[in-house]
């Protein structure tokens, strides 16, 4: 990494909305990830007060929660978001129907599932809209994995990824859900993790 961003890292730490601002002067296409997990409105409503037209990138893998897309809805619908959607090249009812219900994490099958479902939307959303920032709403106490991520790095691409909620705990979260009068969803499931604190790969990957 180099000492430019050790230096943001360091500074924007605890400084959510300071990091955003800086990094939405970093380049010309960002663009905010999202999959309307419990919390996610926090990172949607900081990122859309400063920019409100950033593009809000959804990759939905189809097996989201009934109340996950009554959530999805009410949050888009309260913060005016520029919603766009990616969706596997294959409905879930189209992918069961030949290959049956969603493989467990222990089915070598698994991996393919996550690929089409969650992978090759991102990797899609990508190329078709080639952003050189991007927002997401990653934290630490997510996953080990997360916990040693720093909030801004960049990848092999030049893409600057920016996780201005690293530090947050749930407490914070709430406590800015409360403060903006913002919705939540806990009735959440990633069919691509499936374990609260296993990882996908996509951020592993990306």
């Amino acid at each position: 990494m180099s000492s430019a961003l050790e230096a943001i890292n360091r500074d924007f730490a605890n400084d959510p909305q300071g990091l955003i601002k800086w990094a939405l002067d970093q380049g010309s296409r960002p663009i905010c990830t999202t999959n309307f997990r419990p919390f996610e409105a926090v990172i949607l409503h900081m990122v859309s007060q400063v920019r409100p037209d950033i593009p809000i990138v959804w990759m939905d893998s189809g097996y989201n929660t009934e109340a996950t897309y009554q959530f999805a809805d009410e949050v888009i619908k309260q913060l005016d978001l520029n919603i766009i959607s990616f969706v596997p090249r294959r409905t879930r009812a189209h992918r069961e129907a030949l290959e049956g219900a969603m493989p467990g994490i222990d089915d070598p099958r698994h991996a393919a599932f996550t690929q089409e479902v969650k992978i090759e939307p991102f990797e899609r959303a990508l190329n078709d809209m080639q952003p050189d920032v991007w927002f997401t709403a990653l934290r630490a106490e997510d996953t080990p994995e997360r916990a040693k991520m720093q909030p801004v790095s960049r990848n092999s691409d030049g893409l600057l990824k920016v996780a201005p909620l690293l530090q947050w705990s749930a407490k914070d979260m709430y406590q800015y859900l409360q403060a903006h009068n913002l919705p939540n969803n806990f009735d959440y499931f990633d069919p691509t993790k499936v374990e609260e604190k296993r990882e996908c790969g996509l951020h592993l990957q990306h």
